[in-house]
């Protein structure tokens, strides 16, 4: 499932092309999405202008001048910018055409993502129990400590918890132990402020360098323009079970931890 890399990837690639455009409209092929897609969407959208284009965790937000469009990529979800000549496939679900020309065109040939209408998206119960932004200010070291205290819960596990910190999937969340030198098992509450400061930054770090990269490629995702991430390349511990780690040679271990495939190097991340 894309993650915060992968999306602000697309919400970056999206803002020179949306900003202080005007929709001509939409045509909605399929409503049935994770959840269904307002018929009336043409109507809503049609002749309002793109103020901004937002992203809160893993969902984008549209903001008109008008209200506002929620949407979610889901599992194989893409937003592409293609001419008004470009015939739909399959799974192009929804057109929302742009009064320049161009379509913003969403494909989900799985159909878990949204496409939802909104007056205050900081209240949509999509979007209202969001943890913080691990991109933004707040997060730090100082943060990560308070916040952690009384948690007995494994970090890997707490780091991934949206309700704490939003947009650190399961790769991230491995990558960024094994730079922060912390195994995934270590239990939360016990880490020392210096430690959580460690984890704070290469979290920080690991995001921002996945964004650099456009990303990773899971399943089928591409950007706005239709290209895949490239930030699996550089992977230091996912995925590369067995393989010798990168600093010290040792061999990168797999176990599971909340279902979820947990890769770790056992001398160089301690608990």
């Amino acid at each position: 499932m894309p993650e915060l890399p992968e999306v602000e990837t697309v919400r970056r690639g999206l803002v020179p092309h949306l900003i202080g455009q005007r929709f001509a409209g939409a045509t909605l092929r399929e409503t049935r999405l994770r959840w269904p897609v307002p018929a009336d969407l043409n109507n809503r959208v049609t002749g309002h202008r793109i103020a901004r284009l937002d992203r809160r965790g893993k969902y984008l937000i549209l903001r008109l001048d008008s209200g506002n469009l929620i949407l979610h990529l889901g599992m194989s979800g893409s937003l592409r910018l293609v001419p008004s000549s470009t015939l739909p496939a399959r799974h192009d679900h929804l057109d929302l055409n742009l009064e320049n020309g161009t379509i913003l065109r969403y494909r989900d040939p799985r159909r878990f993502g949204a496409v939802l209408w909104t007056d205050a998206p900081e209240a949509h119960p999509l979007l209202v129990h969001l943890g913080i932004e691990p991109l933004e200010p707040g997060f730090d070291g100082d943060w990560l400590h308070a916040a952690s205290r009384g948690h007995r819960t494994a970090i890997k596990s707490w780091l991934m918890d949206s309700h704490r910190v939003v947009g650190v999937g399961n790769i991230y969340a491995n990558e960024a132990l094994f730079h922060a030198g912390i195994h995934p098992l270590a239990e939360a509450g016990k880490l020392s402020r210096p430690r959580c400061k460690r984890l704070a930054d290469a979290v920080r770090n690991t995001l921002e360098r996945a964004i650099e990269a456009g990303g990773s490629t899971l399943r089928d995702f591409v950007d706005s323009h239709g290209e895949p991430g490239y930030f699996q390349q550089t992977y230091y511990v996912y995925g590369r079970a067995n393989e010798a780690c990168r600093v010290c040679g040792n061999a990168i271990r797999l176990t599971r931890l909340s279902n979820r495939a947990t890769y770790f190097c056992q001398k160089c991340q301690k608990r």
